[in-house]
């Protein structure tokens, strides 16, 4: 039931130009799923050509016609959702609950969207002469570049496509070759509501051709990234290059930070849950546990206990809270990190090691004592990984939070309001959520600060990046 996934150009979904291929493989059991078209230059050159055209259409379409096109998009990715998540947990091996809550999710952020688009407002400024009049206008600004990971495969299209789509913009993607059906099914959803030919395009390859070419190409006005640090700041070197506007969504390393006077038993449990969502290949996933000494123990035993009773299976049975790795890099990373850990005398106190031979699956591991020269103190963990360490003070705890260049989701647990309002001040990241996980919806801001990029993927700030400022002095003759 698997499709083999196409290009999209120009509204037409086709195969490359030269046929060529790749092989997309089930995380869950080693086998290859299907195919997935890969993109030449010359299908490059094609969705160029198509997003510079469908950008000269689509422009001129009013907002409030955008806003119905993409309102019917939304609806069609609710109906096809069934399907769509199926598809992404055989791509992507998460649990099929959390790929059909990804799949609606995304559909209410594209109604997001397409709302706030009818709201991107100009201003008249007050003249400093009579009969001269000032205004403030907003347009697109062209056809965007967008390059998304594999870990949520509609997700992190959907801001990008929706913010270029509701401001007017056309947009080539590069989705994940790895996770490629359910992006496709997205597109499709849209395409299906009539959006005209050339505003969405898709293409496949060897992502680092692929952007080599998009974003210094004269037609690419706008670049919006999602993935590591590393190849964020390579991209966005580029994109300086060439004066190309760019969003940067990088890698974090949270700090989830629990005073003394928190609910124990509620941040142990919201914690793991979040921690071990989607086998912890989140980029705003708590990794770095800060426990104040008094909750410590009381703490380690708790999450202990949450992260053994987790079922870890195959992501179509409907009774797994676990799923696989993504891919087979991500079984090595694990190892590598929890070895380094346990050689500078770190602790394993439960998980560590992969399950069986077949498929990407790891035990959720958890970690105590490891050192800050270890690697995993360091360097985004990205699996089923959590590190727990006890602190002192609160100038501690704000010392290490901030230790690291990573500035994108950060936590707190107290009952002290005092408390919450000191420590959101002091830790460095563009997000914090205080007793609760109230991140990532299609409201709010979503975004990092530091080495973890820069612009937002939510919120009435996500639209900005698609839109210039035009200012236009008016006198009558």
């Amino acid at each position: 039931m698997y499709p083999d996934v196409q290009l999209l150009i120009d509204g037409v979904w086709r195969g490359a130009s030269n046929g060529a291929k790749l092989s997309v493989v089930n995380p869950a059991s080693g086998d290859v799923n299907g195919t997935v078209a890969h993109a030449t230059r010359d299908d490059l050159d094609q969705a160029l050509e198509a997003a510079q055209k469908g950008f000269r259409v689509w422009r001129k379409v009013s907002a409030y016609e955008r806003s119905k096109v993409m309102r019917k998009a939304a609806q069609l990715l609710r109906d096809r959702s069934d399907t769509i998540a199926t598809y992404m947990t055989m791509e992507q091996g998460k649990p099929i609950g959390e790929a059909k809550m990804e799949v609606m999710a995304s559909a209410d952020i594209i109604e997001w969207f397409a709302e706030e688009g009818r709201r991107t407002y100009g201003r008249v400024v007050p003249a400093r002469a009579e009969g001269i009049y000032q205004l403030v206008i907003k347009e697109p600004v062209g056809p965007v570049a967008a390059f998304t990971p594999w870990n949520f495969p509609i997700n992190q299209v959907v801001r990008k496509l929706s913010g270029a789509v509701a401001t007017g913009c056309s947009i080539i993607v590069k989705a994940p070759e790895e996770t490629p059906a359910s992006p496709a099914e997205l597109l499709r959803c849209f395409v299906d509501a009539g959006v005209p030919h050339g505003v969405v395009n898709l293409v496949y390859g060897i992502p680092a051709e692929i952007s080599e070419y998009l974003i210094p190409h004269p037609v690419i006005r706008k670049i919006s990234f999602t993935g590591s640090t590393a190849i964020g700041k390579q991209l966005s070197a580029l994109a300086g290059l060439h004066m190309k506007r760019a969003t940067m969504e990088l890698g974090g390393h949270a700090p989830a930070i629990v005073f003394d006077d928190a609910d124990v038993d509620i941040a142990s449990k919201l914690l793991a849950g979040a921690k071990f969502r989607n086998a912890g290949q989140v980029c705003v996933s708590p990794t770095r546990f800060l426990v104040q000494e008094g909750l410590y123990k009381k703490f380690v035993e708790n999450f202990v206990a949450h992260s053994k009773a987790l079922k870890v299976g195959e992501g179509l049975d409907a009774s797994t809270q676990m799923g696989p790795l993504a891919n087979p890099r991500r079984v090595a990373a694990m190892e590598g990190l929890i070895a380094d850990a346990v050689q500078h005398g770190g602790k394993v106190q439960t998980g560590g090691k992969r399950i069986g031979n077949k498929g990407n699956f790891f035990e959720p591991t958890v970690l105590t004592d490891v050192p800050l020269d270890a690697k995993v103190q360091n360097d985004e963990p990205f699996g089923p990984l959590a590190i727990i360490s006890p602190f002192k003070t609160f100038d501690d705890v704000v010392a290490e939070a901030n230790r690291l260049p990573f500035g994108l989701a950060s936590y707190a647990y107290t009952r002290s309001a005092k408390t919450a309002n000191l420590i959101a001040a002091e830790v460095e990241a563009g997000m914090m959520s205080i007793n609760h996980h109230g991140l990532a919806l299609p409201e709010i801001p979503f975004g990092g600060i530091k080495d973890s990029g820069y612009g937002s993927e939510g919120g009435s700030e996500a639209l900005e990046g698609y839109l210039n400022t035009k200012m236009v002095s008016q006198a009558g003759l």
